[in-house]
């Protein structure tokens, strides 16, 4: 791939894309740069990839095909004013910002410049994860491509309308993190059931990993629940006992509660 990508902010998700684009060499550490205000950060980012970094976010913006803005929503405002003139219409934008609508990104740099919005999960950095995707009107088909092949190498892709995008922040950003207390919980329950919690948190890590699988494979997770639960068994007794303590509504209104903040947030961001 020949397109220079940059990034500005140099966080934890950030890092995680430069490892997955220049370790799948998508891109040679030449063609990725990358500013943040934290110096030793870039330090350590440069020394560990061979990357180019700057203090200066224009620096960037003036040396890349595709900019990554992977800053928080607070700031982006900002950062966009900061660069705007810089930004031309071949330029390829892609925002990370949660609640940050491209209506929004257009006001402050033009809207005759390309936009991508994404919400990728934390999961990119073990190249597991999902990538939610919109754009503006601007991109071209082989633009779409480009973004679509670079996410592609860290991060399953699905693009879905940018109305949606709270629920898709409720769903597979903060959905990591109930998956994580699932885990934690299955494992607690080995323990006190009398197993080593090394071997409670190993049974609980692949039961869920393999279950997922199964589910990826095609097959309905209420269809393969059933295949799993005899009659008078053990396994319809904890499915009782999750009924009563009403772990599926829990699970719902996690993400519904996610959903609400996921809006907050927006509305306070079109409304800045």
């Amino acid at each position: 791939m020949n397109a220079r990508v940059g990034f500005i902010g140099g966080g934890n998700m950030a890092e995680a894309f430069i490892d997955a684009f220049i370790n799948g060499e998508f891109l040679l550490p030449n063609q990725v740069f990358v500013s943040d205000i934290n110096r030793e950060r870039l330090k350590y980012l440069e020394e560990k990839y061979g990357i180019k970094t700057f203090s200066s976010n224009i620096e960037v913006s003036i040396n890349s095909d595709i900019i990554f803005l992977a800053v928080k929503p607070q700031i982006m405002s900002s950062i966009l004013r900061e660069i705007a003139e810089t930004i031309s219409p071949t330029q390829i934008i892609v925002s990370m910002a949660a609640g940050y609508p491209i209506k929004k990104i257009e006001e402050l740099i033009g809207n005759d410049k390309k936009i991508v919005r994404i919400m990728p999960n934390i999961l990119i950095k073990v190249k597991k994860g999902i990538t939610a995707l919109c754009h503006n009107f601007r991109l071209l088909n082989e633009d779409l491509k480009l973004v679509e092949s670079l996410l592609s190498s860290c991060s399953e892709v699905v693009s879905v309308d940018e109305k949606l995008f709270d629920g898709v922040t409720a769903l597979s950003g903060s959905g990591p993190a109930f998956i994580f207390l699932m885990i934690e919980a299955l494992s607690d329950g080995g323990v006190k059931v009398g197993l080593p919690r090394d071997v409670a948190l190993k049974l609980a890590i692949e039961t869920i990993i393999g279950s997922a699988t199964m589910v990826k494979l095609g097959e309905h997770p209420e269809v393969l629940k059933d295949k799993v639960t005899s009659p008078a068994g053990t396994t319809i007794a904890g499915l009782s006992a999750l009924e009563e303590n009403r772990t599926r509504y829990a699970f719902m209104k996690a993400i519904e509660e996610a959903y609400k903040r996921s809006i907050g947030i927006t509305k306070l961001i079109e409304e800045m």
